[in-house]
């Protein structure tokens, strides 16, 4: 008997995975992804002849308890209209059972691939824009819960867009919510980097805050969030050559332990970020008084240079007049 080559196989089970879209009006192209309960697809949408994304439900996954999470995830992103949200067209079961939603494509690159060569100013302006999306969030809610480099994109266009909303909750309802789902959560090979530890705990080492690591779900709320934003920032300044103080506090502050001791929005982090692109004190860092002087003289360079030249011309026609 004759033996399948690797790639026979994996072409055989990529089609074994595929979704039976008939009766659609969708047409598989190929799969860009996996993840613990499902895969997305990049397929073509046959009635307005444009591409789009289907993330689509494991035929082997139980899909009552996952079905329900996944067509949760894309009621979620309906109802989060924002430049930085990729939003939601369709939703529904395919002739297969699965439950299926479709999202606009998004052709880009990830943050991490996104950063490598960028300069300091710009990584801090790619940060105020994903805090944008997430303060949205917040305000209408919800909790993302997962936010990482990996769920971040940067589109063709330089558009930011934090992606992935499948671990979010609502915070009116999060605490029934997370533990609702870190009771039903089954660890996976697939996807273990956000299903970890005893009990379910759901979010990504390195990027979940204490609370999460350690389950306590009466603990989750937007400021969950605000750590993982801090951890992202403090990943976006480890290819700086020398981190500033006052960026290494920001860092600090939002991955504050104690969720009192964090920024309390979004917002409010972003702000910090302006203050230091704008020249301004940074109110989670303590400057000393040549610090200061240092970052006065930065901010208004021209103008003192300008003033000093005009007194030393000053001084040098009265001292000659006076010859």
């Amino acid at each position: 008997m004759k033996q399948l080559s690797d790639s026979i196989v994996t072409n055989l089970q990529a089609q074994m995975r595929a979704p039976d879209l008939s009766g659609t009006r969708y047409r598989a192209v190929h799969q860009l992804g996996r993840g613990g309960m499902g895969s997305v697809w990049l397929a073509h949408d046959e009635v307005l002849n444009r591409r789009v994304a289907l993330k689509v439900l494991d035929l082997t996954a139980p899909a009552n308890d996952l079905g329900a999470r996944l067509l949760r995830e894309a009621r979620i992103l309906a109802g989060l209209e924002h430049p930085g949200i990729v939003p939601v067209h369709d939703a529904g079961t395919l002739a297969d059972g699965r439950a299926f939603y479709c999202m606009k494509y998004v052709e880009g690159q990830t943050l991490a691939r996104h950063i490598v060569g960028k300069s300091l100013p710009e990584k801090l302006r790619l940060m105020e824009r994903i805090a944008e999306p997430v303060g949205f969030a917040h305000a209408r809610g919800f909790i993302h819960r997962d936010l990482k480099p990996e769920n971040v994109m940067i589109g063709a266009f330089g558009e930011v867009l934090v992606m992935d909303w499948g671990l979010s909750i609502a915070a009116a309802a999060g605490r029934k919510s997370a533990e609702d789902e870190m009771s039903a959560a089954v660890p996976s090979t697939q996807d273990s980097a956000r299903v970890t530890g005893q009990g379910g705990v759901l979010g990504t080492p390195g990027y979940m805050s204490p609370e999460q690591a350690r389950g306590s779900t009466n603990e989750i709320d937007h400021r969950t969030d605000i750590f993982s934003l801090g951890a992202i920032l403090t990943f976006m300044l480890t290819t700086t050559s020398e981190v500033p103080p006052p960026l290494r506090a920001i860092c600090e502050k939002a991955m504050a332990a104690d969720p009192n001791a964090r920024y309390q929005s979004a917002g409010e982090m972003a702000n910090e970020i302006a203050r230091y692109l704008g020249g301004r004190p940074v109110l989670a860092y303590r400057e000393g008084l040549s610090e200061r002087i240092g970052r006065i003289y930065s901010r208004h360079r021209t103008a003192i240079v300008l003033v000093a030249s005009y007194l030393l011309m000053r001084v040098l026609f009265i001292s000659w007049a006076r010859r």
